[in-house]
């Protein structure tokens, strides 16, 4: 009966003993992919190509149109500011760009923003120092004109 006893208290020790072993610290929740998309976008980005419609528009590399992306984690929806319009219109006359607003995710949050502001939809894709931005907007230029900003453009941007 002694033997059975020790065997059975040496049985449980050791079960304990493995089953203690294997729990770590519980690190929490990882980051969601949305999360780390918003790593990648929130950088201040520089042009280093831009195009309307397939042909290529200035860059000004001396004084490129930079564009700067904000967020918190957790945001859907998070803010971009292009300088002031004395900045922008030193870079490039006309730009289918506000000043500043906000951008939201799409429907698949890693191709797809939204302009919040005018409901512009935006495809683009995004490296750890590449972005790439492409719309097809059909609004007024800022500062107000038409007919040298509608149609399709592609923003390329670095770091």
């Amino acid at each position: 009966m002694m033997k059975s006893f020790k065997f059975l208290l040496s049985l449980i020790a050791v079960v304990a003993l493995l089953t203690y072993t294997g729990c770590g610290k519980n690190p929490g929740p990882g980051q969601s992919p949305q999360d780390a998309q918003l790593v990648k976008l929130s950088k201040t980005w520089k042009a280093t190509a831009v195009t309307l419609n397939g042909t290529a528009q200035p860059t000004y590399t001396s004084k490129p149109f930079t564009l700067v992306i904000s967020s918190t984690a957790g945001q859907t929806t998070f803010g971009f500011n292009t300088g002031s319009q004395a900045d922008r219109s030193a870079v490039a006359p006309i730009l289918p760009w506000q000043s500043s607003g906000n951008l939201s995710y799409g429907t698949d949050f890693s191709t797809q923003l939204t302009r919040v502001e005018d409901s512009l939809p935006i495809t683009y894709s995004v490296t750890d120092t590449q972005l790439q931005m492409t719309f097809n907007y059909t609004g007024n230029g800022i500062p107000a004109r038409v007919g040298s900003v509608a149609g399709t453009w592609v923003f390329t941007f670095g770091l």
